[in-house]
């Protein structure tokens, strides 16, 4: 279960995606997360919107709240934005990055911390919403792990992107469960199956644009109330720029491209046996 405080002041920016009980199309509201409602967002023009990437590309200026706000319970939750695999960055901070080198699961590089970003994607399909179920895979894996992650959200298109100009590009941001299968990332040398079976992104619920939040971000992961994992994104080895410029430099960044920046250490419980609880992680700000 994944929870976030997103921000504190009174637009509707919490953006959640959700399916509408009438039509069962895809809908886009402000969560209010205090409340646990949410407000039906559209176009100024009155149509509603159904994505996240028509968010992002009318701007809040052309976005107004339509209709009553509702209950949160009474509809179902989707990711905030899908369609796309995610891109992901392995071991970027230093303590975890130490720790999976120890771990025997590192089929990497063999060093406590990297010299390039470790680069790979999640397929789409594994992308689920807040409050899904994580499907064990008990066939496939007996090493499943969690990792909460801050996602970072494009928001305007690149191509070798400066480090310096790097935030520009950046919409905003969501939380990231990189769930992973162990034995799969470590016996098939890269990460990419490992890290895409189904139901093993979790995403969300909301997403915030990046002006709403202070420049420094935490994220911590709870295991049934147990605080597992705490860092900001000042602890990244790569810092979110760097990343933008890194991944842009041989291909184009997307408006709706979302990169996974990397999990924090675990502490000694770094690997579990089986799945036996979702992580729930929150924003501090």
């Amino acid at each position: 279960m994944a929870q976030a405080n997103g921000h504190n002041d009174a637009s509707p920016t919490n953006y959640v995606a959700y399916k509408d009980t009438n039509s069962s199309s895809t809908r886009i509201g402000h969560y209010d997360l205090l409340n646990d409602t949410i407000q039906p967002l559209a176009y100024v023009s009155g149509t509603p919107l159904t994505s996240l990437y028509e968010v992002i590309h009318v701007g809040e200026e052309g976005i107004k709240v339509s209709g009553e706000a509702f209950a949160a319970s009474s509809v179902e939750i989707l990711p905030p934005i899908n369609g796309r695999d995610v891109l992901c960055v392995g071991k970027n901070y230093a303590e975890h990055a130490k720790e999976f080198n120890s771990s025997g699961f590192d089929s990497s590089d063999k060093t406590d911390q990297p010299t390039h970003p470790v680069i790979f994607t999640k397929r789409f399909t594994s992308i689920i919403a807040h409050g899904q179920d994580i499907y064990p895979h008990s066939k496939f894996t007996e090493t499943v792990d969690y990792e909460g992650e801050l996602g970072v959200i494009i928001g305007k298109p690149g191509f070798r992107i400066r480090e310096a100009e790097a935030m520009d590009h950046v919409w905003g941001y969501t939380i990231i469960n990189d769930m992973t299968a162990r034995e799969r990332q470590r016996d098939h040398k890269q990460f990419y199956i490992g890290k895409s079976p189904d139901t093993f992104c979790p995403m969300g619920p909301i997403a915030v644009p990046a002006h709403k939040l202070e420049k420094t971000l935490r994220v911590q992961t709870h295991v049934n109330d147990e605080l597992r994992q705490s860092a900001t994104t000042d602890d990244l080895i790569f810092s979110i720029p760097y990343l933008i410029m890194t991944l842009s430099e041989g291909q184009t960044l997307m408006p709706g491209d979302v990169l996974a920046t990397g999990t924090v250490s675990h502490g000694p419980t770094t690997i579990i046996a089986a799945l036996t609880c979702l992580a729930c992680w929150r924003w501090h700000r």
